[in-house]
């Protein structure tokens, strides 16, 4: 018996506007003190009107058209009835009929077995809009539960997935995938652990003969709450996917719908509680809120000029980079997650250009040299960015708008890099100097005397020293062992201080040696 996972995410994106969802309340309230960021609106006093957020409407629909969604001609609200402590109204405003965007897709890089060039397509459902709830802190004996009303009312955008993933990873990819294009429209912060994106992720397991569609019945779903990390999201669903094989080898598959909560501590999910069928939320339309038309005349939110004007998506931008720049595809992926450094990156690139042209080593204007040379200059530059900057930002925990190195540097310093005007040694030595003080390369090179030695004859005594002084290892050179000859030109290396191009070094020790008694 094959088992395949049928995998459906339902995602909760927090919007970054500045007043609450339907009043004027400011919105930043998570870090404020409890209760304070509130009014009669949000609390659910009678007699209170809401207005919606136009503003919280066009980053729905600018995420949707990046989404690739469909956008009907209008939308509405509904009232979503249900009882808890969070929920003051006793209904939340969201939208059931006519959500916001529908028949969307975001395509995945995936391993799963029958998956063309690597891309999977995870269908969406819909994207609507609503509001948060409130937050519930419950005292430690149980007996007590607190609750802060500063979430209540916080623009809330659920994205609903149709079960087209099929593995842990996959859900994981996804999630991923989604908050990078949250973060290039810069419509949310979409950090996990702070609750601006959140996921509910249900799942069931389906018999299939092993063909790439697999069964098209769905058995009843688990539903798994309390998710907060991505890597949450991969171990939940790899933990009930191993539960529901076990109940399906013993002959007890699950027979009903039910909620479990994900318990990161104890690394399992447990159940909160079962249902014959779903939850009955007696929607019907806000009556206090009008429909929202689209493409209208008049109509207050231009969608058509909204897809105009979307921003070049993480995607796209990997896949430029990889054909327009000729940039490794795992290099281009690193620095396309995060927009402030794929931006400085190109910044670097641009003026890499004129760098190239102007240090009179290479014959050509900037643009022929560019396209004779641009795969191994991008290669070197975004090995240079993500394997040493990005070690910097990481490790001080800043941004890359907050580096003091200037792109315009950075293209000096690449350029002296190709140009193999110094060796790798002494390259870490500026970068690390340029790092700290915001200075350019050709200053930190002069004050520290850092100029690579390319003259023959001082290479060359230095090579004669090194062969003089290491008897030894020349007879193992001679007898076979060529590998010594590292050995060699490091101590070549230590008597220039590391300022030998080391390129010429292993030539001459080449020439030397073969040529020693």
């Amino acid at each position: 018996m094959k088992l395949e996972p049928i995998i459906g995410l339902e995602i909760h994106v927090q919007l970054k506007t500045e007043s609450k969802m339907f009043c004027s309340c400011d919105n930043s309230g998570e870090d404020k003190p409890a209760n304070t960021t509130i009014c009669p609106v949000c609390t659910g006093h009678p007699g209170t009107l809401p207005a919606a957020n136009l503003q919280a409407v066009k980053w729905s629909v600018m995420a949707a058209a990046a989404l690739n969604c469909e956008i009907p001609t209008f939308t509405k609200f509904d009232r979503k009835h249900y009882f808890y402590p969070d929920l003051p109204k006793g209904y939340q405003i969201s939208q059931y009929d006519k959500p916001i965007g529908i028949k969307g897709y975001l395509d995945i890089e995936s391993d799963q077995a029958g998956t063309k060039k690597g891309k999977r397509r995870i269908n969406i459902t819909r994207l609507h809009l609503e509001e948060d709830a409130a937050k519930n802190f419950h005292s430690p004996d149980g007996r007590e539960t607190y609750v802060d009303y500063n979430r209540a009312g916080t623009p809330l955008m659920e994205i609903v997935t149709e079960p087209d993933l099929r593995s842990s990873e996959e859900a994981k990819t996804f999630m991923q995938e989604l908050r990078l294009i949250m973060r290039y429209l810069n419509i949310s912060d979409a950090d996990m652990e702070k609750g601006h994106l959140r996921c509910d992720a249900n799942i069931s397991l389906s018999q299939t003969d092993g063909n790439k569609n697999g069964s098209k019945k769905l058995n009843p779903k688990t539903e798994i709450k309390n998710i907060n990390s991505f890597n949450a999201v991969k171990r939940a669903l790899d933990y009930e996917i191993s539960r529901q094989t076990k109940l399906w080898q013993e002959g007890n598959p699950p027979k009903v719908q039910s909620t479990r909560g994900w318990d990161e501590d104890k690394g399992m999910t447990e159940e909160q509680r079962t249902k014959e069928e779903a939850q009955d939320y007696r929607y019907f339309p806000e009556p206090d809120l009008p429909p929202i038309k689209f493409y209208e005349t008049d109509s207050a939110i231009d969608v058509e000029k909204i897809k105009r004007e979307l921003p070049e998506s993480p995607q796209q931008k990997r896949k430029r980079f990889s054909e327009q720049y000729e940039m490794p595809a795992d290099q281009a992926r690193i620095i396309t997650e995060d927009k402030l450094l794929a931006s400085y990156t190109e910044a670097v690139i641009s003026e890499l250009t004129s760098w190239l042209a102007d240090s009179g080593e290479m014959e050509g204007t900037a643009e022929e040299i560019w396209e004779k040379n641009k795969g191994k200059i991008s290669k070197l530059a975004a090995k240079w960015i993500t394997n040493r900057l990005l070690f910097y930002l990481n490790r001080d925990n800043i941004k890359i708008s907050d580096c003091k190195i200037s792109a315009e540097n950075f293209a000096e310093f690449i350029t002296i890099v190709y140009g193999n005007r110094i060796n790798q040694t002494t390259a870490m030595k500026i970068l690390d100097e340029m790092y700290q003080t915001g200075k350019d390369p050709s200053d930190v090179m002069e004050e520290n005397d850092f100029a690579q030695i390319d003259d023959l004859a001082k290479i060359k005594e230095a090579v004669k020293k090194a062969i003089d002084a290491n008897p030894l290892q020349v007879k193992q050179f001679k007898a076979g062992k060529v590998t010594i000859i590292q050995y060699l030109i490091g101590q070549v290396m230590k008597e220039t201080k590391g300022k030998a191009n080391p390129k010429i070094v292993r030539e001459l020790l080449e020439e030397e040696l073969k040529s020693a008694d």
